[in-house]
């Protein structure tokens, strides 16, 4: 059962997004390929690509070193965004 308020909300929603994706479509995608991959390194966004064609066992057996880095960015990326910002945050709001 929607309420008033989430008939409010979405219309505000659409509000906001339609002209958002507007100009989105205008930069070719540009800003949503910015906001799915903040943080990652062209290197990142490569690899992610042969894992999903090549699975990570195969793309280990052809060359452990790049999954390592790989492996290693994306750790320390995921760490920052959703371990170490998150208790800062917190740390920052509470007295």
């Amino acid at each position: 059962m929607k309420t008033q308020t989430d008939s409010i909300l979405s219309r505000v929603w659409e509000t906001i997004k339609a002209p958002f994706l507007a100009f989105d479509k205008k930069v070719d995608g540009a800003l949503v390929f910015f906001f799915k991959n903040y943080g990652k390194t062209r290197f990142m966004i490569a690899m992610s690509k042969k894992v999903q064609y090549l699975g990570i066992e195969k793309l280990w057996d052809k060359g452990p070193k790049a999954f390592i880095y790989f492996f290693l960015f994306y750790l320390i990326r995921d760490t920052i965004l959703y371990i170490v910002i998150p208790i800062l945050f917190a740390k920052a709001t509470t007295s």
